[in-house]
Formats: C-alpha cells, sequence, structure tokens
C-alpha cells in the first residue's frame, strides 16, 4: 500500500468544518465524525451522516461537492450518487459517508471503525 502525504493539520481541521457546516446546513441527520489519523493509511477522518430520503442524500452529496469545489478541493471522487441510498465522497484526507437510517444501521460503521482502534489500542497497552 502506498502511503499518502499528508496535508497540514490546519487544511484539515478546515476542510472538516466545512464538511460537518454543509451537512448540518442541509438538515443531515446523526453526525459523526471518527478520527481516523495515526490509525489508518486510508484518510486523517471519516464523517458519516444520515439523511431522510434518497432525495435528502442526493442533495446533501451534490451541495457538498458544490461547496467543496468552491472552497478549491479539486480531487474529489464520488461512489453511489445516483442512487442515493448512500453516498462516499472521498475529499482525500476526509471520507464522507451519507446513509439512508437503514443503509446505515446495515453497514454500521461507526461500530466497525470503533472496535478496530479499541483492539489497536489495547494490543500498543
Amino acid at each position: 500500500m502506498k502511503a499518502r502525504k499528508r496535508r497540514s493539520a490546519a487544511r484539515d481541521d478546515t476542510l472538516l468544518h466545512l464538511i460537518e457546516k454543509t451537512l448540518d446546513d442541509g438538515k443531515a441527520e446523526e453526525i459523526a465524525v471518527i478520527d481516523l489519523e495515526n490509525k489508518s493509511a486510508l484518510a486523517d477522518y471519516m464523517v458519516i451522516a444520515s439523511g431522510r430520503s434518497q432525495r435528502q442524500i442526493t442533495a446533501l452529496a451534490e451541495r457538498l461537492l458544490d461547496v467543496l469545489h468552491e472552497a478549491g478541493y479539486r480531487h474529489l471522487s464520488v461512489e453511489g450518487l445516483s442512487h442515493g441510498e448512500w453516498v462516499l465522497v472521498d475529499a482525500g484526507d476526509i471520507i464522507v459517508h451519507l446513509f439512508r437510517p437503514e443503509q446505515r444501521a446495515h453497514y454500521n460503521l461507526e461500530k466497525m471503525w470503533g472496535e478496530a482502534f479499541a483492539a489497536l489500542d489495547e494490543s500498543i497497552a
């Protein structure tokens, strides 16, 4: 696995704040931020949020992409936008997952990543 080049912490904090504000403004529900820094080469943060409908999830993702693009973030990837059940937005050091509540419960990323880090922390201690 090729290691990613980390951006500055200030840039990550600015991006994280922008993502959280955009999701909050769009009435996303249960916004969760998982700190992945020094725990995964995948990203520094994972943001998980729920939308009430496919239409809201699609609108949240499209608005997030617009806001990030306007703020100068150009290297964005998106998956699942055409279906609206779940959408993944890869903003480099931050990965955003948007789910309908049923899909979020099914994938249960908070638990999966939380347990992985708990096991990692125990093995280090």
